[in-house]
């Protein structure tokens, strides 16, 4: 075993053996990659520049703006705008052998013309005829509100954002991320569109009081259709305008760095908008620029574009485009969307219950060279950034560093565990829950990788589908979450929810995500403004003023939320290895862990409170109740009066009272 021919994952998991070939393979394709990237660029990092290049940028040796697009089939390019008049044909741009186009404009002929936000578009003839197209690597692109038309705008301040976030060290929320998944438009409460500045004024605040180290920003990425939640992204470099400029996103960015935050992108590499005349697809006539062609490059689940990863030139893009928002916004990471349907030329549609699956011809070899090259990108940029796989298959060695043999992420999206949720919730009444099951999904995942938690995020929040809280306590949230009036379907769903999120968080995985609102049981679903919905911001918002309300339920949950999160900080739970189970009953519906040194007891039967109920813990001594579910302040009934000290007894073990519906924490003294 000592072996040096022999990758790390193998020796760490002695199960890989039958594939031991086909990962050492993986490795060497990634290998002969990196050498011919490093031979012809001279490392990963400079290669990842291609937007330094390509696009509009001033060339101050000549004086003037340069615009460079690469489009290999194109017959003809020519650049227009408000600088011309939008003539179609007075600006064409010259082709290399490359298939690069170029065209330059001195300073002194276009100074007055070619100016910050003057709008902008290229001309382009190929196989597919003359079509009016937006450049590939423009840095902004905004709408008209009359004609709903997308256009490329010059983006050249006159100032220069200054960043003052030098001294935010990302380090302790890289070891343990609390992640608040966000989306900066449905942010506010009010009937439209938050922006930018909105968000740091109005929610940084309230998820820094939350506790949570980081943020996980959705539909960054410019995307045409708003209601696509960011998926369908058109215009890789450019933030969205519709929260504002990207002076204000760095400012987001900034003040987050300010209060100690991270600020993680999802970045929406896995496919593109199929649109012609706002994304990439047939950008130079031809089926097979970026995009694989027939169908190979069409997915039909998303009805969207999918990249060839194996050529040359589309790495070039995507891998500028990771050097570029971590560059430029200062972004600490991302969280990687759609990593399954990246792997796999099947995306994933099928059961992997045969581990040769995970390497057999299903998998896209030009993929996975391309998902490491990302992910030594990142950590070669910023050790301290993090990367996010949402990733459901299991593939082994997703989280393994690459020199071991694996893909090089940080951390996973625990994907099954809120489907576990979900169909308990949907298709089991409380009696019949299974806390062997509840275990199993909860602790099973690989011993060496990391995976981040979560009981919902917005793929359950989404309309079609139901959050939690809904799920828990459905039409009652319109009319029974007043702490003046009582509800028992309100008091079971509160205490479940309570229940839930404990649990998930401290037993699902070494880091945890929660979807904004959700931590509060937001009450209703995300629906974008539509044709089906008359276009209306109704479900587009988060009504913040729920939780704001004293006497309100949701007041109660978000209480626990924060007791629970900083719980969780004070003692690094998540940092600290996987949980030990100490005690499950199934009948009584009572299970008990160990993690971090801490006691974590659930009751979850639905009438029965267990009044001497015994345990045996790790270490002799005197315990205390350190956070309790059950308590007033959370919307618990107070069961357990005062505060007292439990001793254990001479076997070792813990006699308490245990109401049911409760979670309580216990700490040795």
């Amino acid at each position: 075993m000592n072996n040096p021919e022999i990758l790390q994952i193998i020796k760490d998991s002695p199960w890989l053996e039958p594939h031991a070939l086909d990962i050492q393979e993986r490795y060497e394709r990634y290998l002969a990659t990196i050498q011919f990237i490093n031979y012809d660029y001279g490392s990963l990092l400079e290669f990842a520049r291609a937007h330094e290049y390509y696009g509009i940028h001033f060339d101050t040796f000549r004086r003037g703006w340069v615009y460079r697009e690469w489009a290999p089939k194109a017959y003809n390019l020519f650049l227009m705008g408000d600088f011309n008049g939008w003539n179609r044909y007075s600006h064409p741009l010259k082709k290399d052998h490359r298939g690069d186009w170029e065209i330059f404009l001195p300073y002194e002929e276009y100074k007055n013309s070619f100016v910050h936000q003057s709008k902008i578009k290229i001309h382009v003839e190929g196989e597919n005829g003359a079509l009016d197209r937006i450049p590939a690597y423009i840095r902004r692109v905004i709408q008209d509100e009359a004609t709903h038309d997308f256009t490329g705008q010059l983006w050249f301040p006159e100032n220069q954002f200054k960043w003052s976030d030098q001294s935010f060290d990302p380090t302790p929320n890289l070891n343990q991320p609390l992640i608040y998944e966000c989306h900066v438009g449905m942010a506010q409460e009010k009937l439209g569109v938050g922006t930018y500045l909105e968000f740091a004024e109005n929610i940084l605040p309230r998820i820094k009081a939350a506790g949570y180290n980081t943020i996980q920003m959705m539909a960054v990425m410019e995307h045409p259709y708003y209601g696509s939640f960011g998926y369908h992204v058109s215009n890789f470099f450019c933030p969205t305008s519709r929260f504002g400029t990207p002076e204000e996103l760095k400012f987001l960015i900034n003040k987050a760095h300010e209060m100690g935050i991270s600020v993680v992108m999802d970045l929406v590499h896995s496919h593109a908008v199929k649109n012609v005349f706002e994304g990439l697809n047939k950008f130079d006539g031809s089926e097979h620029q970026y995009f694989h062609p027939g169908d190979r490059g069409y997915h039909e689940g998303w009805d969207s574009k999918l990249f060839d990863y194996g050529k040359l030139e589309v790495k070039h893009f995507l891998l500028s485009n990771i050097r570029y928002w971590l560059e430029e916004f200062h972004f600490d990471g991302f969280r990687w969307d759609g990593a399954t349907s990246i792997i796999y030329i099947h995306h994933g549609n099928l059961s992997f219950d045969n581990l040769s699956k995970y390497f057999d011809e299903g998998v896209d070899v030009d993929a996975v060279i391309y998902l490491q090259l990302a992910n030594k990108l990142i950590h070669d940029f910023s050790q301290n950034a993090i990367s996010i796989a949402e990733e459901v298959s299991g593939v082994p060695g997703l989280c393994r560093k690459i020199e071991d043999g694996g893909i090089g992420f940080d951390y996973r999206l625990a994907m099954g565990i809120p489907d576990f949720w979900i169909k308990t919730l949907k298709h089991q009444p409380d009696e019949h829950w299974d806390l062997f099951n509840m275990w199993h999904e909860l602790s099973n995942r690989p011993a060496i990788e990391k995976t981040i938690a979560y009981a919902e995020s917005h793929d359950q929040a989404l309309v079609g589908d139901k959050s939690i809280a809904f799920w828990l306590m459905d039409k009652e949230m319109y009319s029974s979450m007043s702490k003046l009036q009582s509800s028992l379907v309100v008091d079971r769903g509160v205490a479940l929810h309570k229940m839930i999120r404990m649990i998930t968080i401290s037993l699902g995985g070494e880091g945890y995500l929660n979807f904004i609102g959700n931590e509060f049981g937001h009450p209703e679903w995300i629906d974008f403004p539509r044709e089906g919905n008359d276009w209306s911001y109704q479900y587009a918002r988060r009504q913040w003023s729920l939780v704001d309300t004293d006497h309100l339920r949701y007041h109660d949950l978000f209480e626990w939320d924060k007791a629970m999160i900083k719980l969780v900080t004070d003692y690094q739970v998540l940092a600290s290895p996987p949980a030990n189970q100490l005690h499950l009953d199934p009948d009584k519906k009572i299970l008990v862990f160990e993690r971090a040194g801490l006691i974590f007891t659930f009751c979850f039967h639905v009438s029965e409170s267990y009044f001497g109920f015994e345990f045996k813990v790790p270490e002799k001594g005197k315990y205390k109740i350190i956070l309790n579910s059950d308590h007033k302040k959370f919307g618990g009934f107070e069961r357990i009066d005062g505060d007292p000290t439990y001793p254990t007894d001479k076997k070792q073990q813990l006699q308490i009272y245990l109401p049911n519906r409760t979670c309580l924490i216990f700490k040795k003294q």
